[in-house]
């Protein structure tokens, strides 16, 4: 028999890396080993299983569970949020109704803008019928009420003049600026 020659190649950094690596597999080999070993007894349930993968069994188990009932409040959320908008539809619709049979009522009837000077009184008040009326007759209406109505103070130009904002020369009209037409 011969001798096989060893290389002086091999260097003890070299050596030492295998025998760790050798050394791994043993450990992971006895691991397994160990873990698949059956006594003959059934295998305990995942809460009582001991060690990091019974931990990582029980965090699996547990994550199920509360995931199994955020679904179901999820669920139930949707459902009554789709019972809600059932119950805002059927209102809005009503609604809508109400609303659509007071347009009917007054189909012909409609707010306008103007500017028409009211006639006064004879207890010296503003008398906004016939201006109201001349809004709503210009744009075709029959008759119409005062919605708006605008006062301002009407003073000469000599009031002004002299500095002064009132005086008696100054006297008070009434225009009305909107009218319920009909």
């Amino acid at each position: 028999m011969g001798t096989i020659p060893i290389s002086k190649s091999f260097s003890g950094t070299a050596a030492r890396g295998l025998l760790a690596g050798i050394g791994a597999g043993a450990i992971l080999l006895a691991a397994a080993l160990a873990f698949a070993q059956d006594d003959g007894n059934s295998a305990p349930a995942a809460a009582e299983k001991p060690g990091f993968f019974g931990a990582i069994g029980r965090w699996f188990d547990d994550q199920t569970s509360t995931l199994g009932s955020h679904l179901k409040g999820a669920r139930t959320g949707v459902e009554n949020l789709g019972n809600e908008a059932g119950v805002a539809a059927k209102t809005t619709v009503e609604g809508a109704k109400d609303a659509a049979g007071a347009v009917t009522r007054i189909p012909t009837s409609r707010v306008l803008t103007g500017h028409e000077k009211c006639a006064s009184a004879p207890n010296g008040a503003p008398d906004c019928v016939i201006a109201a009326n001349a809004i709503c007759k210009t744009n075709g209406f029959e008759s119409g009420k005062s919605v708006d109505t605008t006062t301002t103070e009407v003073c000469p130009p000599q009031v002004y003049l002299s500095g002064r904002s009132s005086g008696s020369e100054c006297r008070k009209e009434t225009f009305v600026s909107s009218a319920l037409c009909q």
